[in-house]
């Protein structure tokens, strides 16, 4: 039996974070095309203003809000704003970076970026969203996972470590507040022709190893992801909690 109305995000409110560019761009398009309102969150206004022009040509409803995910206090002013104005009924926690050095002589200075950005912000923003959430007793939570969430590779290790750890925080997540309404779910992307990608996807050698390592034998494309997050973000995925859903070609698959 047909029910589109199981995927439908028409009167939801999503907010994503890192949201200007990439992924999270991407990710703004396909909920809002499936009739989310969308929120845009960066810290950079001109970025966001030039994304929200983007999707509001594309007849998606669209804001902005400007606040930095690794600020605490930010975030807190910042959800309080967005929910005066409507509830957050969807947060796709999708800002974070990357940093390669070898790991005898990754500077700290990395290592405390890279957790600040790809872990605290995760905590500080679903923890923010959630207190409105877990009181209408409704509300979805996507973390933005990594096939690095499950496999490592040389040079890349404290990157790993930090969405290894968001895939056990989505975990802990869905444990304390399923029982309130909330489904947390993760999503992991493999290898997809992003910017942050840029200097691998350039490099022959690179990505002939990934499309050898890789069943699908090719990089992925950011609007394969989108399926996953209106699945997540939708009611179809009611019953669905502390989930990490791979999009990886089979990547993590097979050896």
């Amino acid at each position: 039996m047909s029910d589109p109305s199981l995927f439908s995000l028409h009167g939801k409110r999503a907010l994503i974070t890192g949201a200007s560019r990439g992924i999270g761009f991407t990710l703004a398009q396909g909920l809002g095309s499936f009739g989310a309102e969308i929120i845009l969150n960066g810290r950079n206004a001109a970025h966001l203003d030039s994304a929200r022009a983007r999707l509001e040509a594309e007849g998606i409803a669209t804001r902005g809000s400007v606040f930095d995910v690794t600020d605490q206090d930010q975030v807190l002013a910042g959800v309080e704003a967005i929910e005066k104005e409507g509830p957050i009924d969807i947060l796709i926690n999708n800002a974070g970076i990357q940093s390669r050095a070898p790991l005898d002589q990754f500077p700290r200075a990395e290592w405390d970026r890279l957790i600040s950005t790809n872990l605290n912000a995760v905590f500080f923003v679903a923890q923010a969203v959630s207190r409105g959430m877990i009181a209408r007793q409704s509300g979805k939570i996507v973390n933005i996972c990594s096939v690095q969430s499950e496999l490592a590779r040389p040079g890349i290790a404290p990157y790993t470590a930090t969405k290894g750890a968001v895939k056990m925080l989505t975990k802990g997540m869905a444990t304390d507040w399923a029982r309130h309404g909330l489904q947390i779910n993760g999503l992991a992307p493999g290898y997809f022709e992003t910017e942050m990608n840029a200097a691998l996807v350039a490099d022959p050698e690179f990505s002939s190893w990934l499309c050898k390592r890789t069943p699908a034998a090719r990089w992925g494309k950011a609007s394969e992801l989108v399926g996953a997050a209106v699945f997540l973000s939708s009611e179809a995925s009611s019953f669905v909690n502390g989930h990490i859903l791979m999009v990886d070609g089979g990547l993590t698959a097979s050896v």
